[in-house]
């Protein structure tokens, strides 16, 4: 029987977790019940794993929190202790589903505790704090969403709705999780995976890459490089479960340098040399920054090339000196890389709108980040554009030999 996992403060939230576990069983759920909260949870509801064990799952200790009275101290201690929880339940085979319910305090700590869940694991929250700025619980991973609309303080009439339909939904993703793994076969576990990074101006030489990639027995999976994108990736090539990472689109770092809205932070492009993933990386769509709206480019980009993509993107023509400098930090990030790590350069351009007769073709800016990447020994130049089929292929062909060490036909 699927199992759906709750996790909560019972000290604060104890009826509706009631009200949610009966919900649960009623729609052929088994249920376990994690609690997070720092204080006695009264007599609501029994939790299967109690708040004193969540504590002391990071050497911490319950009455310690409760007498210090620092309630953020206290959060973060439970929303870790929570996570390791979590972790050895889904080690045993008990999770098929999380669900959570709170408001800023209690979502903070169950997005926690699902951060290190595997993707596809389904994982819902609850939450007054859904209809603003939802990045902090829901960062890299797929954890969905729902407004709770009233606070959570008892059921009533619009919380028995909500709640009804978060019950509804987690049960149903727990049976479908249920079914899939126990329909997984040996032949899809074995198939190894690949991480690629895409954007809308180097798609064609992913699809190139992806459909090699096919060809040679890997599943690829595609991250559109926009920020939460270049952030999966990174956390999925330190995970362990990639076989090797096809980064042809590092345009993220672009963002970082100029102060673009899709920066992935400063740590991309360093995971899978970290933990010595086999890569292959491309300087794809470098030569643009990403602003929203027209209106919203900040006053002091008035005099650069722009070019609105569309009514809610705004690209902006990186210079010679930003290409330099984004050459740099990719060839020592290449250079820092444990594991085997090759480098393509597309010396006829390394986006769709960096072609001959293009807004953004600009062979001297483009050969200022070039001379900077071959700082990075392990490089190959072709004389393609990025999105020339063979570009795509080489990198996928490249890529398998680094993995295998084998003969790419």
């Amino acid at each position: 029987m699927p199992t759906v996992v709750l996790i909560g403060t019972l000290d604060t939230k104890g009826e509706e977790y009631a009200w949610l576990r009966n919900r649960l069983v009623e729609l052929g759920s088994d249920v376990l019940v994690v609690d997070t909260g720092v204080n006695d949870p009264g007599v609501a509801l029994p939790a299967d794993v109690s708040n004193e064990r969540v504590a002391e799952a990071v050497g911490g200790d319950l009455r310690a929190l409760q007498e210090g009275g620092d309630r953020g101290a206290a959060v973060t201690a439970m929303g870790e202790g929570a996570a390791v929880v979590m972790a050895e339940l889904y080690g045993e085979g008990r999770v098929d589903a999380v669900l959570a319910v709170g408001g800023s305090g209690g979502s903070s700590i169950a997005a926690r505790a699902v951060r290190d869940l595997p993707i596809g694991l389904p994982k819902l929250i609850v939450s007054t704090m859904a209809s603003g700025d939802v990045s902090p619980y829901v960062g890299a991973r797929d954890v969905t969403l729902m407004y709770s609309v009233v606070d959570i303080a008892g059921v009533n009439r619009v919380s028995r709705a909500i709640l009804g339909n978060a019950a509804a939904a987690a049960s149903g993703m727990a049976k479908a999780h249920h079914l899939a793994r126990a329909a997984r076969t040996a032949q899809s576990e074995d198939r190894p995976l690949i991480g690629a990074s895409m954007f809308g101006v180097t798609t064609p030489a992913v699809d190139a890459a992806r459909a090699r990639l096919d060809e040679l027995g890997y599943e690829v999976l595609v991250f559109h490089a926009t920020g939460s994108g270049g952030r999966a990736l990174e956390g999925l090539a330190a995970s362990g479960l990639l076989a090797g990472v096809l980064d042809l689109t590092t345009t993220e770092l672009a963002d970082d340098l100029v102060g673009g809205v899709l920066s992935a932070g400063p740590e991309r492009l360093t995971a899978a040399g970290a933990h010595g993933v086999p890569q292959v990386v491309a300087p794809g769509a470098l030569d643009m920054v990403n602003f929203g709206p027209r209106d919203t480019v900040p006053p002091r980009f008035a005099n650069r090339l722009l070019y609105v993509h569309n009514p809610t993107v705004t690209l902006m023509r990186t210079t010679p000196e930003e290409m330099a400098e984004l050459g740099a930090r990719v060839a020592a990030k290449l250079g820092a890389a444990t594991g085997p790590t090759e480098l393509f350069i597309p010396w006829r351009g390394v986006s769709a709108l960096d072609a001959p007769g293009m807004d953004f073709h600009d062979p001297k800016a483009d050969e200022a980040c070039f001379e900077a990447l071959a700082a990075f020994p392990a490089t190959e130049r072709l004389d393609l554009h990025i999105n020339d089929p063979e570009f795509g292929r080489a990198m996928a062909e490249r890529l398998h030999r680094l993995i295998s060490g084998g003969d790419p036909s």
